[in-house]
């Protein structure tokens, strides 16, 4: 094909004709590139716009890498700032196998530094070399001289990291308190686990550039770790040390299996000790299921019959809700009882009508049944809950047991007198003391604290408030009841050997039967424990005493363990001394003179989940009206008059008489109690207050 003729070019000649297949090629081409610049530029749109970020994240995975930074674990100390746990950083020491230029040399030395088994070392170094890795552990947390000795080495792909471990600097002191952690610095127990997220800290974060070798060559802090806040608790170590030898040196005396102590402050409801038998070192990692079972907090964890205990419980009632007072008269119908069938023994034949108060220094079974009749299943079940139990105490600690209450429309017809001696109901050691602390508070129920602050280095203190105390009893009802209590450690007490040269002291023996669950019946093994205060006048401790399958009572094994540790912990907080007459208290302790205590081995045995109808408080009242009161002979000692004498007068005149004396204060006598000419029961005291 020509072109059309009269087409001239430039110069003025004829331009030759056109090929038009060559035309339609060209522009095709001519679209194609068009084209082929549009689907670039959208590839640049969509990469340099659309997916912008996208591949910067990628760029940086290549080039950079994000370290995670260890945020220091908090400590725990004691209320006196000593550490009872803290974590210690030390070397680790880590390889790149892709570094190493002759990899059989490297595992041989460091085998030899580092005690590693050489061959193992190789064979994972070549393995982690032929997979590209650049990173793999050699050692963790190796000592400061295996340290020294790797740096000196200078082995080309080898370096240290910084790890901590979790030390327990007091070995097994306050164990179950503390807890343990893991191979990760999680707590697995104990307050490191209660307070996990308060101890474990914020941890940082560090940028690290890296070169196409892979190695760095430049890190940025994005953002630093945050410490962990350091615990102080209100555990005192001395007396955890106390509380701990006492309990271990009892539990091999009296081959009993497990036991559980708390030291508590009555006012504020701290815990100054809290120990478990048996125990363990934090130190170690458990081996076996023994030593797992040795874990357990037996102190909040592992609730039991308290038995008699639980009298104070029923007394604490009968004062606020009957006519009962500690001298109202209660008849134990000469030590057998018949109840709906069920026939109750004490373990002392003989009593007859007596005070309410020597209901509890006898640890009468039938006058507490006597009593509990008389306040009622409702009124009981009220004052139980009133007092704490059946419910948890809420402290930072794993595992802890509300221990076991039944509902009144649960109670069988015979729980009545069942539960008023401590029995069908389950409680923990430290509700007990917790139960004890609301008599010696003059009736108010404390919250019990085991933290006392936090702080996270660099933040102001965060004090643990002090929770508001609950009524529970009057205040003139909590000092019957402190003076009833203070009975059973008299000479005919069942808990004379809880007495401590120096000191008054008020408490209660317990000694429940231990059930078998699989023959149904009561054993010949016994709940043995015991709660007191001291000194009675002003309480400033509580110890509750647990001791589980002892073949002894409460009175006998408990109570030397109350003294012990409650004459150490008085001392330590220097508390002054409110008895000046010691002749009561002989020096070698007195024997137990009434036998003790809550043991209705001969009664037919009760299912612990009693079923059947409510029990009737009204089916069978005690008609105190009608009871004869069984009256103390009167040829006891009369009273003298020491107002006016000096302490020195007083106890000139007192102690040839016989007479016990409870002094207070100093200077001269300004009042006394009972009043002069009054006649002295047996085991009384005179409560004389001397002021300048």
């Amino acid at each position: 094909m020509q072109r059309p003729p009269g087409k001239r070019n430039f110069g003025g000649n004829p331009e030759p004709p056109i090929d038009e297949a060559a035309a339609r090629r060209l522009r095709k081409l001519a679209r194609f590139a068009l084209g082929w610049c549009f689907f670039i530029l959208l590839r640049l749109f969509h990469l340099q716009i659309l997916s912008h970020n996208e591949y910067v994240r990628l760029a940086q995975n290549q080039q950079e890498k994000v370290m995670e930074v260890h945020a220091p674990r908090g400590s725990i100390l004691d209320r006196n700032d000593e550490a009872l746990a803290m974590s210690t950083t030390l070397k680790s020491v880590v390889a790149n196998p892709q570094h190493m230029p002759d990899l059989p040399l490297t595992a041989e030395v460091l085998a030899r530094v580092l005690n590693l088994d050489e061959k193992e070392l190789l064979e994972r170094l070549r393995a982690y070399a032929s997979s590209g890795k650049g990173f793999m552990w050699i050692k963790h947390r190796i000592s400061t001289e295996e340290a020294e000795r790797v740096a000196m080495l200078k082995l080309s792909g080898v370096e240290f990291r910084d790890e901590t471990v979790r030390t327990y600097p007091k070995g097994m002191l306050a164990a179950h308190i503390l807890g343990g952690v893991d191979s990760e610095e999680r707590g697995n127990g104990g307050i490191e686990l209660g307070l996990q997220e308060e101890l474990e800290g914020i941890p940082g974060t560090v940028r690290m550039m890296k070169d196409v070798t892979n190695r760095g060559y430049e890190s940025i802090v994005e953002s630093k770790p945050q410490p962990g806040k350091d615990i102080t608790l209100t555990i005192d170590e001395r007396i955890q040390y106390v509380a701990e030898r006492e309990l271990r040196k009892a539990m091999g005396t009296c081959r009993c299996k497990t036991g559980s102590v708390v030291v508590m402050n009555p006012r504020n409801g701290d815990i100054l000790a809290m120990t478990s038998y048996p125990t363990f070192d934090p130190n170690e990692a458990p081996s076996n299921r023994d030593d797992m079972a040795a874990r357990l907090n037996l102190a909040i964890a592992a609730p039991f019959e308290p038995g008699s205990v639980f009298k104070v419980v029923t007394l604490s009632a009968a004062l606020e809700t009957t006519r009962l007072g500690p001298e109202s008269p209660i008849n134990c119908m000469g030590g057998v009882m018949n109840l709906y069938g069920r026939v109750i023994h004490d373990s002392h034949a003989g009593l007859g009508v007596i005070p309410m108060r020597e209901v509890l220094s006898h640890s009468s079974n039938i006058g507490a049944i006597q009593i509990g009749m008389q306040v009622g299943v409702k009124n009981l079940y009220d004052y139980i809950t009133r007092f704490g139990f059946g419910k948890r105490v809420g402290i930072p600690l794993p595992a802890e047991s509300p221990g076991q209450v039944f509902e009144p429309r649960k109670w069988g017809k015979t729980s009545i007198g069942s539960v008023p001696m401590g029995h069908e109901i389950t409680v923990t050691t430290l509700q007990l003391a917790q139960a004890c602390s609301a008599v010696a508070n003059n009736g108010l129920l404390v919250k019990p604290r085991i933290v006392l602050r936090r702080q996270r280095p660099g933040d102001p203190v965060e004090i643990e408030p002090v929770a508001p105390a609950l009524r529970v009893i009057s205040a003139l009802n909590a000092a019957k009841m402190r003076d009833m209590m203070h009975g059973v450690v008299l000479p005919g007490g069942t808990g004379t050997r809880a007495q401590i040269p120096g000191y008054t002291v008020a408490g209660k023996t317990g000694s429940a039967q231990v059930y078998d669950f699989q023959a149904k019946t009561y054993t010949h093994k016994y709940n043995a424990s015991f709660m007191g205060m001291a000194p009675m006048s002003d309480p400033r401790i509580v110890v509750a005493v647990t001791m589980n399958g002892s073949p002894d009572w409460g009175g006998t094994v408990a109570a030397p363990v109350f003294r012990e540790v409650a004459a150490v912990a008085l001392r330590i907080l220097d508390v002054p001394k409110d008895r000046i007459d010691d002749v009561q208290i002989a020096k070698g302790l007195p024997a137990v003179t009434a036998s003790e205590d809550d043991n209705d081995a001969a009664s037919a045995p009760l299912s612990p989940i009693p079923e059947g109808a409510e029990a009737d408080a009204a089916a069978a009242p005690v008609a105190a009206a009608q009871l004869q009161m069984a009256s103390f002979p009167g040829d006891g000692p009369r009273v003298p008059n020491l107002l006016g004498k000096t302490m020195r007068d007083v106890l000139n005149e007192t102690v040839p008489a016989g007479i016990a004396v409870d002094a207070r204060g100093s200077g001269l006598a300004r009042a006394q109690n009972p009043p002069p000419g009054a006649l002295l029961r047996p085991g009384e005291h005179v409560v004389v207050e001397f002021r300048r």
